[in-house]
C-alpha cells in the first residue's frame, strides 16, 4: 500500500529535478485525514475550491523553442485528495525539456494528471505572454481587523476566543486581516496569507476574531486545512447563518494556493486577483 502521509512526500527532502515529463511525481494526500480532526464526516458543511496559480510553467515547442505561461488550477473542495505543493512544483518542472505540439497538448496532460492526483476534475486556464499585460492586482475587500490595537500572548488557534452577540440583530459583514501566518505541516517553514471572512448572523466580536487568526502563527498545517479549521471554528462558536472564508497565501516555489470555503452561493467563485504580497 502506498504511504500517503505528509511525511512521505518530497517536502524537506533532497530533490533531483526531472526535466522530462513525469506524472508520477505528483504526491496525493487524502483530505479526510485532517477533516477527521475537525469532526467532519459524511456531507460537508461547506463547498468551495482551492485556486492554485503556477507562475513557473515552461515547455518546448516541437522545434525546441521554450514556451511559458501562467496556469490557474481550480480544485473542488470535495475532491478526495490534495496534491502536496512541492510535488506539484516538481511535476510542472518536468515539462521544462518536454516537446509539445501546443497549449492544447499541454492542457490535455495537465487536466488528466491533476484530475487523477486530486481525484476529481480540475479546471485549468493558461495565460500566455500575449495576455500577461491583462493580469491585474488588487486586495481583498472588507473592514480591516488589523486596525485594532490588541494584546496577544497566544500563538496557537484557540476557538474559545471567538464570540458573537446573539442578543443583537443579525448583520451582514465582511472582515479582512493580513496577519494570518501558519507553518508547513512537515517542514515548519512559514506560510503567509491575507484572509477574508464574510458572514450573515449575530455580530462577531472583532477583537476575538483577530486574536484567533493571529493564533495560527505557530500552528503547523497545510493552507487548505487552516482555512477549513477557521471556517469550522467560526461556524461552531459564532453560529452565523451564512459564512465564507477565503485566504490568499503568498507563493512558494512559483505556486500560490488560495482556499475558499462557503456555505452559501454568491453565483460565482471568488476573484483570483493577485494581492500585493503575492
Amino acid at each position: 500500500m502506498t504511504d500517503s502521509s505528509p511525511s512521505s512526500s518530497p517536502l524537506g527532502k533532497p530533490t533531483v529535478y526531472c526535466a522530462q515529463y513525469d506524472p508520477s511525481l505528483l504526491f496525493s494526500i487524502p483530505r479526510q485525514q485532517k477533516r477527521d480532526e475537525l469532526g467532519l464526516a459524511g456531507t460537508l458543511p461547506f463547498f468551495g475550491m482551492d485556486i492554485w496559480n503556477a507562475y513557473e510553467l515552461s515547455w518546448l515547442n516541437m522545434r525546441g523553442k521554450p514556451q511559458v505561461a501562467i496556469a490557474r488550477f481550480m480544485v473542488p473542495a470535495d475532491s478526495p485528495s490534495i496534491v502536496e505543493s512541492k510535488s506539484l512544483k516538481l511535476y510542472l518542472n518536468s515539462f521544462n525539456q518536454t516537446k509539445l505540439g501546443g497549449t492544447e497538448a499541454l492542457l490535455e496532460l495537465l487536466r488528466a494528471d491533476l484530475s487523477n492526483g486530486f481525484g476529481a476534475p480540475v479546471q485549468i486556464t493558461l495565460t500566455t505572454p500575449d495576455g500577461f499585460g491583462k493580469v491585474t492586482m488588487g486586495e481583498l475587500d472588507g473592514m480591516p481587523l488589523d486596525r485594532l490595537d490588541i494584546e496577544v500572548d497566544s500563538y496557537q488557534p484557540d476557538a474559545t476566543v471567538l464570540r458573537a452577540n446573539h442578543e443583537e440583530a443579525p448583520i451582514e459583514e465582511t472582515l479582512v486581516s493580513h496577519l494570518l501566518k501558519s507553518n508547513c505541516l512537515v517542514t515548519g517553514q512559514p506560510d503567509w496569507a491575507s484572509v477574508q471572512i464574510r458572514y450573515v448572523g449575530a455580530p462577531i466580536d472583532h477583537e476575538g476574531l483577530l486574536r484567533y487568526l493571529i493564533g495560527f502563527r505557530e500552528h503547523n498545517e497545510f493552507h487548505e486545512q487552516c482555512v477549513e479549521r477557521i471556517f469550522m471554528d467560526v461556524l461552531r462558536q459564532c453560529r452565523p447563518q451564512k459564512l465564507a472564508v477565503y485566504a490568499r497565501y503568498t507563493r512558494r516555489g512559483g505556486l500560490d494556493i488560495n482556499p475558499w470555503r462557503s456555505n452559501f452561493s454568491t453565483g460565482q467563485p471568488p476573484s483570483n486577483i493577485r494581492n500585493a504580497r503575492q
